[in-house]
């Protein structure tokens, strides 16, 4: 009887890696088509007035500012630093959402690692493993 019970969870214990190591694989083959697809992402943002377009890369940088010639007509500069640090704001935003979106295609649906993209919580990135390293898993 004993024998039987070790099988079974012997069995239980390789379907569950094979389950994981599937994910991992599946993970893995589409890590180079993820780096690829963030390294091309730009995300571009125009002010209200359109005279000032901002597009930033997946992690928020900024790649260029254009200011069309108008902007200038008034020659009030706080008011053209405001709008293009509102621009590259709102562009940087946009890019932190697309680049969730992106990742988590990748990861399996509720991971904590796209969670942690729009949160910055470590404590929730690290509680599933703080859970499994408790239970002795």
């Amino acid at each position: 009887m004993a024998e039987s019970v070790d099988r079974d969870a012997n069995r239980a214990l390789r379907a569950r890696f094979d389950e994981v190591y599937g994910q991992y694989r599946r993970l893995r083959s589409g890590l180079d088509e993820l780096q690829r697809e963030l390294t091309e992402l730009r995300v571009t943002e125009r002010s209200a007035d359109g005279q000032v377009t901002a597009v930033v890369g997946a992690r928020g940088e900024l790649i260029s500012v254009e200011v069309s010639p108008g902007v200038f007509h008034d020659r009030d500069a706080r008011a053209l630093s405001r709008k293009i640090t509102e621009t590259v704001l709102r562009a940087s935003a946009a890019a932190a959402d697309a680049t969730r979106e992106l990742v988590a295609g990748y990861l399996p649906p509720g991971s904590p690692s796209v969670d942690f993209l729009r949160t910055h919580d470590f404590g929730a990135l690290l509680g599933r493993a703080d859970a499994v390293a408790s239970r002795g898993e």
